[in-house]
């Protein structure tokens, strides 16, 4: 058993784990990737459901983790419901667009979603809108090159070829009157810091960047607690010295390198193919 299991399309939901274990840094967690299935924002809700359910089951049975946190928009908007459906006994939280924070933020009521093309024409982002953000203009970009830039490119790449990579996205929403821009899909959290960075030159410091690393964090930590009211029982019974980095495939020779520097970066363990 362990404490956390994050799942995610690749390594993009990765800065979640960060942020859980800077708040408890104690915590046994795995990370799993589905790389074999990348990417997801293209696929169909039908093909989604049925790649996250498979590499669901197995972590489940692998791993037994008290919390699952699907750490991955495009994800959650899918399938979460039939997960908590055909897993009744785990506790999952799952991550959206974080289009409440958003709102909170703008002065201008026009918000910016960029994300997957699958999270982007989800209508699960209208009720967000609806409920959340009423008053507010929500301006929509997919962006799978960026996307697939960040997945396997980044880790190795230099900060302008960073910056470069991003400036379309940042552009497109200032160009269309957004001062706030929400990153709605993990892969980009990676990179939430040159985000702000580019959005800070173009603008002058007027356009913010927003993501949902904060609240998805503290509702996992929240559900982890309710269930060990007991200091003695809030440690696995599979103690592990690091969290560990699964993926389901290797798709490039070059992937393995980019995941040793990945797990270095973050101080993971590497686990293999799961």
């Amino acid at each position: 058993m362990v404490d956390f299991a994050f799942l995610d399309s690749g390594t993009g939901g990765i800065p979640y784990l960060q942020r859980l274990l800077e708040k408890k840094p104690d915590a046994s967690c795995i990370y799993a990737g589905d790389t074999a299935n990348f990417p997801y924002g293209e696929k169909t809700h039908e093909q989604i459901v049925k790649c996250v359910f498979e590499i669901a089951k197995k972590i489940i049975e692998k791993f037994n983790p008290k919390v699952f946190i699907v750490a991955c928009n495009t994800m959650s908007v899918n399938a979460l419901d039939v997960l908590r459906e055909v897993f009744p006994a785990t506790q999952f939280v799952g991550t959206v667009p974080a289009i409440k924070l958003a709102s909170s933020v703008s002065k201008k009521r026009k918000i910016g979603l960029l994300a997957t093309q699958s999270t982007v024409d989800n209508p699960y982002n209208v009720d967000l809108k609806n409920h959340f953000a009423s008053d507010c203009e929500l301006v929509l970009r997919a962006d799978p090159d960026l996307i697939s830039f960040i997945e396997h490119e980044s880790f190795t790449a230099t900060k302008e070829e960073s910056i470069k990579a991003v400036m379309p996205a940042i552009n497109f929403f200032y160009e269309n009157g957004c001062d706030t821009i929400i990153l709605g899909c993990t892969h980009f959290l990676n990179l939430a810091e040159l985000f702000q960075e580019a959005a800070d030159n173009v603008s002058g410091g007027t356009l913010k960047i927003v993501d949902s690393r904060e609240g998805v964090t503290n509702r996992a930590l929240s559900i982890f607690d309710s269930l060990n009211q007991n200091a003695a029982d809030s440690k696995s019974e599979h103690e592990q010295k690091k969290s560990r980095l699964y993926v389901t495939g290797l798709s490039k020779a070059k992937d393995q390198n980019e995941y040793d520097v990945i797990c270095n970066r973050y101080h993971l363990e590497w686990g293999g193919i799961i």
